[in-house]
């Protein structure tokens, strides 16, 4: 088979499909078409100064034995021989061993094994993520809060909400009204922006379904009981694989195999027209970086650019009921603020002396502040960091591009940073050494708008027999990077064998459990 494949995009999707695709057709011709100026979409690595950011935080750990294999062959493992197993849901992952005289590998590149750590911070205290009921929880709560949630949580069980029309009534219905007001409203609020009862339940189904007061109960109790076995039985839910450089390092390199083995990337090039004959895609017309277009003729079309920018691309073809849904999708735009500090505060202290602070990240639930999580980069990798005796933060705001946020000026906003997280007692302001502002647009596919109505979209798409959404914003759906690589891998596997896998790419991440439950 020698067909053209054009993929629109160069983010996990898109280069997940594209390396399938050249083991599965290593004939056909690949095109890539991105319009940021580096791979690794939101999942790339910014450089600052020396100092390396994550943009959103990415755990390299999947339940699915495929993806964390993928990874594994992509990336060696830090360490020696011994060392190159990982026990994952009663299998044996293998991990390729970092060796110094192995000349194949760049000793730059590598998989740190870390740990995991996230925690919430709430009423100037730490809770542990996902919410445990343990002693710590109950000190930081009070009695007369935790009667309180327990009275509501029993309230809801015997009189549950009936038809669960928004992600409210979703969480309400699983943990009670005391809780959800105390742990999920404002946060959740804080991230979207608008209402929890104007989001779709099916934000709760994608993000924290299996989550229960129940199911914390059973996990607190067996945990009672089988200490011993919990302690000798570190699964990678408690750690987690992760590129020494960043996220982007792995996408780097992947697209670094692609155009050594014949593919072509084009970076800062955006697609701003699709054309079609009948229900057939022909053409794509990009705007390169000298301001020229082209339009590029191919057989078959991958596209991970957001679902409403893909439909006006098909201007004026497509049918005005698609057109409506599509510029009513809404989308949850960040910025990620990166500071170079002297020293970190922490508020938890034993024995009155004061904790270091562990975290990966921390989700920022006071309602004083719009922060709303703060990555510590040093518990990613220290090689994040530029000098090892500061500590390199990402101070993480959802916002929508344009307001106020969106639209402060670098200094300003690292300034207005600054003296949030110094109002919440975690750093000096004084103590700030360096920043820099990094603005993320179309971060989260939102499931509010015209949200409801998606299904239209997706019919409609599905009525062009040589196209593939996969993706998080090429499907409206937030889907971590091992759901996006799955919908690359079923969508390259659609294409070499000619068999129509569609239906299944959207099957992805419906039923799967999100692994911060456990």
């Amino acid at each position: 088979m020698n067909k053209h494949i054009i993929i629109i995009g160069a983010g996990p999707a898109g280069l997940t499909a594209a390396y399938e695709l050249q083991k599965l057709c290593p004939n056909c011709k690949l095109t890539i078409i991105e319009a940021d100026t580096q791979v690794g979409g939101i999942s790339k690595t910014v450089q600052y100064n020396g100092n390396r950011m994550d943009l959103g935080g990415h755990r390299f750990f999947s339940k699915s034995a495929w993806v964390m294999q993928w990874w594994a062959s992509i990336l060696p493992m830090e360490g020696s021989t011994k060392n190159n197993h990982i026990k994952y849901q009663n299998q044996t992952l293998e991990i390729s061993p970092f060796t110094a005289n192995n000349t194949q590998i760049d000793s730059s590149d590598k998989f740190l094994l870390r740990p995991r750590l996230s925690r919430i911070y709430f009423l100037r205290k730490l809770f542990d993520y996902p919410i445990k009921l343990n002693s710590n929880t109950i000190k930081n709560l009070g009695i007369k809060r935790i009667l309180k949630i327990g009275i509501s949580y029993l309230k809801v069980k015997t009189n549950p909400i009936k038809n669960e029309s928004s992600l409210e009534d979703f969480i309400i219905n699983r943990f009670g009204q005391e809780l959800y007001l105390t742990f999920f409203k404002n946060y959740t609020e804080k991230v979207w922006g608008v209402p929890c009862n104007k989001i779709s339940a099916d934000w709760g189904a994608q993000r924290i379904k299996g989550l229960s007061i129940t199911a914390t109960l059973k996990h607190a109790i067996n945990k009672l009981f089988n200490q011993k076995h919990t302690a000798k039985n570190t699964s990678l839910i408690e750690q987690f694989l992760y590129p020494n450089l960043g996220p982007g390092q792995m996408w780097e390199k992947v697209a670094d195999k692609i155009t050594k083995n014949g593919g072509s990337i084009y970076l800062n090039t955006k697609v701003t027209r699709v054309y079609r004959d009948n229900q057939k895609i022909t053409s794509v017309e990009i705007l390169k970086t000298d301001g020229s277009t082209e339009i590029i003729a191919a057989d078959e079309f991958i596209s991970t650019m957001p679902v409403r920018e893909l439909v006006n691309c098909t201007l004026p073809t497509a049918p005005d009921n698609v057109l409506n849904i599509a510029q009513g999708l809404m989308y949850r735009d960040f910025l990620t603020v990166g500071l170079e500090v002297k020293t970190l505060n922490s508020p938890q202290k034993i024995n009155g002396e004061q904790q270091k602070l562990n975290d990966n990240w921390i989700y920022i639930q006071e309602p004083d502040v719009k922060i709303g999580r703060l990555q510590i980069f040093n518990n990613w990798s220290p090689d994040l960091v530029k000098n090892k005796t500061n500590y390199w933060l990402g101070l993480e705001y959802f916002c929508q591009e344009g307001d106020e946020i969106w639209s402060k000026n670098n200094a300003d906003m690292i300034s207005f940073a600054s003296a949030e997280l110094e109002k919440i007692g975690l750093i000096n302001q004084s103590d700030v050494i360096d920043g820099t502002v990094v603005h993320v647009p179309k971060a989260y596919p939102a499931y509010f708008g015209t949200y409801i109505q998606f299904d239209t979209i997706k019919k409609w798409t599905l009525t062009f027999n040589n196209l593939y959404l996969i993706g998080r914003n090429g499907m409206h759906r937030y889907n971590n990077q091992d759901h996006s690589m799955l919908t690359a891998k079923l969508a390259a596997e659609s294409i070499a064998n000619g068999i129509d896998l569609r239906e299944e790419i959207w099957k992805v991440n419906l039923d799967d459990e999100y692994h911060e439950e456990k």
